[in-house]
């Protein structure tokens, strides 16, 4: 219920956001084109997002002959957790990551980038797609991808707004072209609207699939293992994401790159990895920095 109610207050969020730009870059009649785009875009968002964050990153699905062992992980784990099989796909990408997507269970997929099956260990990527089950099991799947097409929306309408300054922003408001203290209230409050959409998603949610990754596959340390791993990986071959849908992947994909770092959408690997060891309580809980990772090549 609470995260059916959060997927309605996003979906009011874009429509607000998207009807105010449109009256500050065309008055009333821009106003009543942005309302008819935002309606269509949270029925798009709704029942289309997922197909579409897919394709932007060139994923490629793939059956039991294709990769025997992430098929078997996968349909191992969703039997343990008692959901139906999702989709699985192939992100051709040489950074290490990985994400689920999707409305619900019955229409849910998990995707892993190539890099990822490069320095990860078979125990270690079960965690991992034990975790990316739990987003499903959890029904943060359809939240979190409505939320990336909502904040990609919106930051376009700052590249729009942008392109308005350069070629139009100079003319009256009666004449062709935009407003320019409208156009640049949306070049300013459109990339803050996007972020606020991405933080709204709680970073509680990855605990909260972190802990039941562990449980679905018994132990804490292959998921803490790797998540170092990932976060060290991306470090040396950062995966190559567009920022509206940083949120979704298990480690942050924007790490150290600059000013994006300073509105974090995922808690810090450090914290995560401490809560994952804390829970195996049948021996000492060791330091996260412990943890002795594979040598990346």
């Amino acid at each position: 219920m609470l995260n059916h109610l959060k997927t309605a207050l996003l979906l009011g969020l874009l429509t607000g956001v998207l009807v105010v730009a449109g009256r500050l870059l065309g008055g009333n009649q821009g106003m009543i084109l942005a309302f008819g785009v935002a309606v269509a875009m949270n029925f798009g968002a709704y029942w289309f997002s997922d197909k579409v964050l897919l394709r932007m990153y060139g994923a490629r699905e793939i059956g039991p002959s294709d990769a025997p062992e992430i098929w078997e992980m996968v349909t191992e784990l969703s039997q343990r957790a008692k959901l139906p099989m999702p989709k699985v796909y192939i992100l051709p990408q040489t950074g290490a990551n990985a994400f689920a997507t999707g409305r619900n269970p019955e229409h849910a997929a998990v995707a892993v980038t190539a890099g990822i099956l490069e320095i990860l260990t078979s125990d270690q990527l079960r965690g991992v797609l034990a975790h990316e089950l739990g987003h499903v099991k959890n029904g943060d799947i359809l939240i979190s991808t409505i939320a990336a097409t909502m904040a990609g929306a919106i930051s376009m309408l700052a590249n729009m707004a942008q392109w308005g300054l350069i070629f139009g922003g100079g003319r009256g408001e009666n004449e062709r072209g935009g407003n320019p203290i409208g156009l640049l209230a949306t070049l300013i409050v459109a990339p803050l609207a996007a972020t606020i959409i991405q933080l709204a998603i709680s970073r509680s949610r990855e605990y909260a699939a972190d802990a039941y990754g562990a449980e679905l596959v018994g132990d804490g340390r292959p998921l803490a293992e790797a998540l170092q791993q990932l976060e060290r990986g991306n470090e040396i071959r950062p995966t190559n994401a567009q920022p509206s849908t940083a949120h979704l992947f298990i480690v942050s994909p924007l790490t150290g790159r600059g000013i994006a770092t300073l509105f974090r959408t995922h808690p810090r690997t450090e914290d995560r990895i401490r809560r994952l060891l804390a829970m195996d309580r049948t021996r000492p809980t060791p330091s996260p920095f412990g943890i002795r990772p594979r040598t990346l090549a």
